[in-house]
Parts: C-alpha cells; structure tokens; sequence
C-alpha cells in the first residue's frame, strides 16, 4: 500500500483522506475522469509486461516522499548528452508512468464499491444513533413520574412484608433443627451406598448448621456426635481406598476422591494409596505362591502361613513352577494396570477440576487446586519407580528360589518369555529398563545357555560323524521362516518386514500394553498351545515337485549341440548356476552344453538333515535372543560357534589335503586360512589325552572346545567311478554355502538386536567367517580335479615324444588325444554324478578350470622335461596346445581357458634374445626353476653361447634363493 501511495504521489496523486473529516480533502485528489479510465482500461494491455515495467522501476523512486525526482535524475545525465538516448530513456520513463498509471486506476476502480458501501453503512449508523437518544429521553421522563407518585401506603406494604420474611425464616430455623435430629438415619443409608462424598458433604453441612444453632439447648450435644461420625466415615474411606489397588473401578474411584476433596485430604489420601500399593504387591505375590506351595505340598503339616516370602519361593515344584510365575505376574499385571488408571484418572479429572476454579473468582481456591494437582501429579510420578521396583524384586526372589537349568528348553524359552514380557510392561509403565529383572535373568539365562550349547555342539558332533552327506529333499521355494523355529520372524516382522520393503503409514502407532489390555484380559494369558499347530511343508518328494519335473530332468542330452547364449540366459541363472522353477523343453535341455549340470533337476537347496539341524538350532538360538534381549551378544557368540564348526567339519572331512595343498594350485585364500586357524584354537580340542588339565583356567577353556569331528566310514572318498565323492563332496560344500547365505539372511535381524558396543564383532564374524564359506569350494573340488585326470601317464606319453625334429609336422601327438579323452571321460562321469545330485554352475566351472588349470601346468612340466629341442619342436608344441584348446572348447563354456597364457608364454619364450631372455626370466616368476632352467639349456642352448647361458643361470638362482 506504501508503494501505491509513493507512486502516486510521483503521478500527481494523492492518497485517501484518513478520516471522515477530512471527507473535503477528496477534492483535492486528483482521480483519473471517466474518459480516461476509459482510455487507460482501452488500451490494449499485457499484464506480465505492465507488470515487468513496474518491476524495472527503480527502488529509490519508492523510499520516501522528500524524494526529489528531478534531481535524481538530472544527477544521472552524464556529462556528455546524447539526443537520441534521451529520448529513449524518457519513453522509457513515460511507459513505466503509464504503467503505474494504469494499475493505480484498477486499484481506485477496484474498491470504489467498497467505499459507497461504507459510506451508506455510516448514514445507516447515524440514523440509529439518533433513534437512541429518542429512547433513552423517553425513558427518563417516565422515571420522573413514577418517583412523584410514591406515597406512604406504599412503605407500610414493605413493613409488613418485612416481617413476613422474618417469620419465614424462624420457621425454616425449626425445620433445620428438626433434620438435623433425624441426621444419623440418612449417614448410616449413604454409607451403605457407599456414597461417601454425599456423606461427607452432609456431614460438613450439619456441622455448620449446628454451629450456627449452637444457641440451642437441643443441639449442643450434636457436634460432637456428629465429629465421631467424620472420623469413622474416614476410616471407611480408607478401606474403600484400598480396594483400588487391585481392581481400579472409575465410579468408586471417583466417589472416594470427591470425599477425600470435601475433607481437604488430597495430599493424605495420595500418601495412603502408595501404601496401600505396596502392601497390594506384598500380599498378592505371597498369597498367590502361598496357593501353588499349599496345593502341591506333600507334607500338610508344613505351617507356610509362617514363612517369608523368600522362604516360601523355594518350596515351588517344577511342575507348577510356570502356571505360577504366570499367575504371580498376572496378579502383578492387575496391580500395575490399576495404578496406570490411576494416574490416568487423576490426567483427565485434575485438569477438569482446574479448569472450572479457575472460571471462578476465588484466586484463593485456585492456587490451592493447582498446588494440590502439582503434588499429587509428583507424587503418583515418583511412585512409578517405587512400584516396578517392589515388582522386580518380588519377582526376582521368585526366580533365585529355584534353579532354572532343570528345565527344558521350551519350558526355559516360555520363562524367559514370560520375564520379557513383564520387563516389557516395566518400559512402558515408568520407562525403566529393568535393571534388577534383566541382571538376574541374564545370569540364569546366559549359565543355562553355556550348558544348553556345549550339548548341543556335542550333538552337532555325533551328527556330523554320522552323516553320509545325502541330500535333504525339500522344495524349491524353501525359506528357513518356513520352519517352526522361525515362525516368531513373521511374527515381529508383521510391523516391520523389511525396512526397504514395508509400506509406509503414517497412520500406524504403537499400542502399548497397557492401551491393549486396559479395558480386559491379561498380557500374561498362557496359551493353551506353545507351538503351532501349522504342519511344516518343506520337503519334496524325491526332491521334485511334480512328476512332470522329475520326467523331464533325465531326459538324455545331446552332446554335440550348442546351446545359444540367449536360451542359456533364460534357462541357467549365470552368477548362481541355478535353474528356475518352470520346467523347461527337452529340445532345450538336449540343447545345452556339457558344462550346464544345472539343469538336470529342479533349482532345490543343497542341503543336509544336519544343515536343517543347524538352521533349527540357530532358530530356537535367535528365540532366545528375541524374546531376552540383554544375552544377545553371547547368543550370537554361541551362534557363530554352529557355523565355525560347520564350517571347519566341512574342510576337515573334504578340503585337507597337504600334498596338494602344497602345489600352489587350489590353495585356499589367506583369509580362509586365517578363520580356520582361528576356529581350531578358539574351539577345536585338539587334545587327546585323558590328563587333567594343569590349572583350572586350562580346564574351562578346555570345557568350552569340542573335539574334532571324524568323517563317518560310510562316506567313499577315494573311488574313480564316484569321481572321488564327488556328490557326497557337493552337498557337503553346498550346503556350507547354503548355511551362509542363510546367515547373511538373518544378518539384519542380528545387526538390530545387537549392542552396538559389540557390533564389531558381528561385521567381523560376517566379513571373516560367512563370507569364506564360498571360498571352500576351491580346495575341497581341486581335491577332485587332482585325481579325475591321469596327469602322470600324460608326462609319460610326452616323455616319449621326439622333439628335435626337422621337419614342421601337420599332426599332433598322441598324448594330447589321450588327455582329451580324459576330458571326455571327466564329463561322462560328471554327467552320472549329476544324476543323484544336481551340480550348480559354479561348482562345475570350478572343477573345470581346476583340471584344465592341472593340465596347462602338467603340459608346460612336460616340455620342461625335454631333453632335445629344435625350432620345427617348437612349433609342434605350438600345434599341440591349439589343438588341444580346439577340442577343449567344445567340452566347457569356461573362456577363457585358465592358465593358456601360462602355456603360450613358455612356448613363445624360446624365441627370445639372450637380453630379452633374462627380462624375461625376472618378470615371470610363476614358472618353477626347473622349468626355467630348462628353458635356458636345452631350448635356449642352440643359439646363445656358454658365457651367456651362465648369466641366465645365475639370475634364475637369484630369484630362486629367496623362496628357499
């Protein structure tokens, strides 16, 4: 509005008058006539641009109305005038004018309606007021009239009158006197009612009539009698304060607190309900074990009306050790929901109460209600803690009288759910964190525990040397929440799935314990079943779903044929080898290559009877962990010891091999040699002595390891025809992997309940152990590759070779027909082993490249071991390797070939100069010092002299010396 009158003002304008008297001033305002708001409103007109030439005006021209336009703008000339630039800027001045103009018009022309409609609305308010001052004259001289025609008959009527009332009131005096006698009748009939303010109030009143009566010789004995009878109503009210603490009845609560407000008790009355709620705790739990100890006692003539509680708690049988500790804490619910409704009451009616006190004028009365609330708010807040804190203790007393590890697991998971769920209701009662209940149950929980699952390694031991590693047909949507152990995921997933996959609500709220069961029922209901009563359907039959798959999975496969990369795309998942659910055709299964083992059965998990036992176990583990959240860390701990000795089973019975191990090839990654070191000293008992240990901390640690499991008899390793266990060796393996996958499954679950002081050691156990699980299959199958393939009588068919030819020859030799046949043979037999066992991708690309890699290094020790070469030698090296990799090719997808670079480079070298040679001889350190001694004398020698042969010798004995 400033900015419409400045403007204005630069226009010649001027603002409106500020009041109604100065309604002349309009004259002065220079209005735009009707020809031109007329003209201005004809003008064809852009608002956006009118609006960009207001916006372009400068800020200065809307500061204040001192402002001298003029001067500023001559100030702005330069000093060198310009016709033509002058005449552009005034346009431009006359265009931003117009603009201003315009809108300052819409603006009149905009609130004009408004004006004459305020201006009839003031002639209107004139009219009225004028009315008025009619009225109001009226009125006076009618006053006048009636003051002189007031006359004395008149005062004798209001004398009369007077004494009337007098007489009234002597007879409403008697009547009083007459009720009050008749008080005691209707005292004793509202007590019975137990209507206690209607009491009180009566009561009050009659001791306020009688000291008003206390002239009277008939009342002068009531206000005593009446004292006496306050003084018994109050000790009613306390028992009637009492009754609260077990069942909070609202309407009697009411009634009790509008008694205790008549009396001026608040404060007292609050005092008195703590005391009572803590004699409410102490008499409830002991009458409630009192109960269970009286009904199972053996000797009746045991007085445990006369032990304490403490006493009485060790008398509890393990049979009804559970129906008690669920009937102390729900009598203990019923205590603390009263108290919550309690406070809830004193939320709601308080601030009532405050509110219409404060609509009265008494400031007397108000500060007294607002100091009374502050108490009894403070007070009933202070007793939150009291309260959980005799609750704790009555309920940890009842837990140290019996010894917890007597029980079953089931039964010890059903106590400790039940002690999760009253700390529960400790949280939300006061937010306390159950300090006494969590120490005390961690302690039982977590010696129950170490017990529980040293038996429990020691079964994982017996099953272990037992299994013969078949594989355990289950479905192929198989999920771990399938089973029962797992059912209590679902369960507190229901709220939250999965963070990246649960739908947003903003709706959704928390209902706490005491929302829920505040109008009936118990949180601490046992239930009549503990388990579900929902069958596991997890396993197949036969391993297939249907008979159609198990039709279609040995169908015969067609060798020659390539199967295109699209059809493998849809049929085989490349980074799992697995194939999916839906069955496929037999043109597509005759169409694959030999490599694709995958395909030959339906996309089940491999996995054990001993694999689904460790995933059993780890579920009733993470139920324990769920349901007391304080032992997770050692849970977690004991849980990592499943998977460690799983884990160091699976390399014990098929990955050891230290002949092979020592070749380099296959060697297992540093880390995996770091985790299964650290699992054979942390858990493994490698001792096999009877002898005690020397020291007690010798001994413990001791208790804690298992000793080494032993591959079951059952179990062939050392067979051609199975291809040296190779299906025993594939479910085994695969099932480890399984396991992990599993784990990284629940890796979230674990993260979240985790303490976060103790988070490192979960991402160490998960980055260290869980993630070398996969890395197992390298030595474990190389194992296989070792033996599938005869590489001894391929050095003895190339020892036979003569290489110091001089002729280029057109055909290979023999020996490498005789390693493709091998390879040949390899498949026919992967392919038979494949039947009883369905071979992923990844395992078959491992076992592949492991014997191609076997052989490369088996062909390179064989030309290694020449004794006699030439150049025409040479190329028929050369000749033998392509036409091994030709063949090779069509028996495996693997690409590129492992290790031909290994082969191609030890050819090619022999065609290096003697500089290049020792180059050479440094860079590639793969190669063994036979080999490149070799090299230098035999397929070197021909063409470098002694001198020069003795230095290559000796770079290779440099590089060899630091090995030894």
């Amino acid at each position: 509005m400033q900015k419409i009158k400045s403007l204005m003002t630069r226009q010649g304008l001027k603002s409106p008058p500020e009041s109604l008297s100065d309604f002349g001033a309009l004259e002065n305002l220079r209005v735009p006539g009707k020809e031109e708001f007329r003209e201005l409103r004809e003008q064809p007109s852009d608002p956006q641009a009118e609006q960009e030439l207001i916006n372009s005006i400068e800020q200065v021209y809307f500061s204040v109305d001192s402002f001298d336009i003029v001067k500023y703008e001559l100030e702005k000339l330069p000093p060198v005038l310009n016709l033509q630039e002058l005449e552009e800027y005034r346009d431009k001045l006359k265009q931003q004018q117009a603009a201003v103009s315009k809108k300052v018009a819409d603006l009149i022309l905009e609130k004009q309606p408004a004006y004459v409609k305020e201006l009839e609305r003031v002639t209107s308010l004139q009219t009225g007021l004028q009315l008025a001052a009619v009225i109001c004259t009226n009125g006076r001289r009618h006053l006048n009239i009636a003051k002189e025609g007031f006359t004395q008959a008149s005062l004798g009527l209001l004398a009369n009158q007077r004494k009337r009332q007098l007489l009234i009131g002597l007879l409403k005096s008697l009547r009083t006197i007459k009720t009050l006698q008749r008080t005691d009748v209707r005292l004793s009939e509202l007590l019975e009612e137990e209507d206690y303010p209607g009491a009180i109030q009566l009561c009050l009143e009659c001791q306020k009539a009688a000291s008003t009566f206390k002239h009277y010789s008939c009342i002068s004995e009531l206000n005593s009698k009446l004292q006496d009878t306050l003084e018994q109503i109050e000790e009613q009210l306390d028992v009637a304060l009492s009754k609260i603490c077990k069942n909070f009845d609202i309407n009697h609560y009411t009634k009790v607190q509008q008694a205790y407000r008549l009396l001026g008790k608040t404060q007292t009355a609050m005092d008195q309900l703590h005391m009572h709620f803590t004699q409410a705790i102490h008499n409830t739990v002991f009458q409630v074990v009192l109960g269970y100890v009286e009904l199972c006692a053996e000797n009746t003539d045991t007085k445990f009306q006369k032990l304490q509680y403490k006493d009485l708690c060790t008398h509890v049988t393990p049979d009804s050790y559970i129906p008690c500790l669920a009937d102390l804490c729900k009598a203990l619910w019923e205590v603390m929901l009263s108290y919550y409704r309690t406070m809830e009451w004193h939320e709601k009616y308080d601030s009532e109460d405050t509110a219409s006190a404060s609509e009265g004028n008494n400031m007397t009365e108000t500060e007294e209600t607002n100091f009374d609330r502050g108490y009894v708010k403070k007070k009933l807040e202070h007793g939150l803690t009291r309260i959980w804190q005799d609750v704790q203790l009555k309920v940890k007393t009842y837990l140290l009288g019996t010894d917890l590890s007597i029980f079953k697991y089931d039964d010890f998971i059903f106590v400790l759910d039940i002690i999760s769920r009253l700390m529960q209701v400790g949280e939300e009662f006061c937010g306390s964190k159950s300090e006494v209940l969590q120490e005390s149950i961690r302690k039982q929980s977590v010696n129950y525990f170490k017990n529980y699952h040293r038996t429990r390694l020691d079964e994982l031991r017996m099953f272990l040397e037992n299994e013969t590693w078949e594989l355990c047909p289950v479905k192929s949507n198989f999920s771990i929440l399938q089973l029962h152990e797992f059912k209590f995921m679902e369960q507190s997933r229901s709220p939250s799935v999965s963070p990246s996959k649960q739908p947003v609500t903003t709706s959704s709220k928390t209902v706490t314990l005491f929302e829920q069961y505040c109008s009936g029922g118990n949180p601490f209901e046992i239930q009549a079943n503990h388990k579900d009563e929902e069958t596991e359907d997890v396993l197949a039959s036969n391993g297939y779903e249907s008979d159609e798959q198990e039709k279609s999975a040995y169908q015969e496969y067609d060798s020659d044929s390539d199967v295109p990369e699209e059809l493998k795309r849809d049929y085989v998942d490349e980074q799992t080898g697995d194939a999916p659910v839906k069955s496929v055709s037999r043109e597509t299964l005759k169409s694959r290559k030999k490599s694709d083992y995958s395909l030959n059965k339906v996309n089940a998990p491999i996995l054990t009877n001993t694999t689904l036992n460790v995933i059993r176990l780890v579920g009733k583990y993470m139920q324990m962990m769920n349901i007391l959240k304080p032992i997770a860390f050692d849970v977690i701990h004991f849980m990592s010891q499943l998977f460690d000795y799983y884990l160091y089973a699976i390399y014990t019975f098929f990955g050891r091999n230290d002949s092979l191990e020592s070749t380099g090839l296959g060697l297992s990654s540093s880390r995996l040699r770091t985790t299964l070191n650290r699992i054979q000293e942390s858990l493994i008992d490698l001792e096999v002595s009877a002898d005690p240990p020397a020291t007690l901390t010798a001994a413990e640690e001791r208790k804690e390891k298992v000793p080494s499991p032993h591959l079951s008899h059952l179990v062939v390793l050392t067979s051609g025809d199975t291809l040296y266990g190779l299906a025993e060796r594939v479910v085994a393996t695969e099932s480890l992997v399984f396991l992990a996958e599993q784990f990284e499954f629940l890796q979230p679950h674990l993260d979240a309940v985790m303490p976060a002081v103790k988070k490192p050691f979960l991402q160490q156990f998960y980055s260290q152990t869980v993630s070398t699980a996969s890395e197992l299959r390298k030595p474990i199958y190389w194992i296989v590759a070792g033996k599938a393939i005869d590489y001894e009588q391929m050095l003895h068919l190339m020892a036979n070779v003569k290489w110091d030819v001089k002729e280029i020859m057109s055909q290979h030799n023999v020996y490498v027909d005789a390693l493709l046949k091998e390879f040949e043979q390899f498949n026919r037999r992967l392919n038979e082993v494949s039947k009883r066992v369905r071979i992923p991708l990844p395992v078959s690309n491992i076992l592949w490249e492991h014997c191609i890699r076997l052989a490369n290094r088996t062909i390179v020790e064989g030309y290694a071991n020449v004794k006699k070469c030439s150049n025409e030698g040479r190329a028929l090296m050369q000749l033998d390797f392509q036409q091994f990799l030709m063949k090779l090719e069509k028996l495996t997808d693997i690409r590129p070939i492992p290790d031909k670079e290994f082969v191609e480079t030890y050819i090619k070298a022999y065609y290096l100069t003697e500089n290049d040679m020792e180059r050479w001889i440094k860079e590639h350190r793969e190669y063994s010092t036979k080999q490149l001694t070799n090299l230098v004398n035999v397929c070197l020698g021909s063409h470098i002299n002694k001198k020069a042969r003795q230095k290559l010798l000796a770079a290779i004995d440099d590089i060899d010396r630091p090995k030894r």
